[in-house]
């Protein structure tokens, strides 16, 4: 068996796991929407705009995933794809309003509602949206079988793996309020390890799950797309030299040169460049009218 390790070695010295654990006061950038339960803090009622899909969101990651498969399917020619994007400000706990959590009784963004049908459908979780979007409009998810079952494997691939870059790299390495060599070390590890396995089968594909674009390419660009660009989490590009990573960078290129990638890149995002931010989409010519370079604020 071996040794019990000295709690005068643990960060911070002499901590003791409790036997029962109990919630410690918020600290952090993220702290004050972090609680160990669930259900609403407040009532409020989700706003409904005009398009059968409404979109309740913010620009994260998995913001943009969905943000940019709706542009993906208006750029093909999906007229039924048009929606309202609402912003969900989750910083200031909008998630926790009783209207929302009564689409997505799990309060994390984004949350979707199909006003096509009656009743309308709410769902919830970036990856059950994105396969809704595309089942709903037959797009993006091949029908052969072993097509399917590769898209479908690289998706969740993708909402199983995408925890370790943000909540476990990316906070420790960008937003804890202490830098903790130990949990940066072992994130280090894995994400560098997902970037190879990305970047070996995009060696052997034009695509993530093969040789046709993909709700699998949408759920992984925003967030590996991001890290190859060196556009988050500081100077984490750098940190983790994506640019070794040749054909994870030929196709984190290729995708943001589409139309529809640099628009749904920009949809409810509050933060960077003003030209960059777009935080509620409800109509084509937002893109052109409603940045916040043209209306400030």
């Amino acid at each position: 068996m071996a040794d019990t390790p000295d709690p005068a070695n643990n960060f911070p010295a002499g901590y003791v796991p409790a036997r029962v654990w109990t919630a410690p006061e918020a600290s952090g950038p993220f702290g004050n929407i972090n609680r160990p339960v669930s259900g609403a803090t407040h009532e409020k009622e989700l706003p409904v705009g005009q398009h059968p899909i409404q979109l309740y969101s913010q620009g994260t990651p998995n913001g943009q995933k969905v943000t940019i498969m709706l542009e993906e399917l208006l750029a093909a020619g999906h007229a039924g794809a048009e929606y309202d994007a609402w912003l969900i400000r989750i910083g200031e706990g909008d998630q926790f309003g009783s209207g929302f959590v009564g689409i997505n009784p799990n309060s994390k963004i984004p949350a979707l509602v199909d006003r096509s049908v009656d009743p309308a459908i709410p769902v919830f979780e970036s990856g059950a949206i994105l396969f809704y979007l595309a089942e709903r409009f037959g797009a993006f998810l091949p029908t052969d079988p072993a097509k399917r079952a590769a898209t479908m494997s690289w998706l969740m691939w993708q909402m199983g793996a995408g925890p370790f870059v943000g909540g476990g790299f990316g906070h420790f390495y960008a937003y804890a309020p202490i830098k903790i060599q130990y949990a940066i070390d072992r994130y280090t590890m894995e994400v560098k390890r997902q970037l190879h396995v990305l970047d070996t089968q995009l060696g052997r594909h034009e695509f993530v799950a093969g040789d046709e674009l993909s709700i699998a390419d949408f759920a992984i660009w925003p967030w590996y797309g991001a890290l190859a660009l060196g556009k988050t989490y500081g100077n984490a590009g750098e940190f983790l030299a994506t640019g070794d990573y040749a054909n994870l960078q030929r196709w984190t290129r290729q995708l943001a040169d589409r139309p529809a990638v640099k628009r749904g890149r920009i949809v409810n995002v509050t933060m960077g460049a003003p030209e960059h931010q777009l935080h509620e989409r409800h109509d084509a010519g937002d893109f052109d009218t409603k940045t916040q370079d043209k209306i400030g604020g």
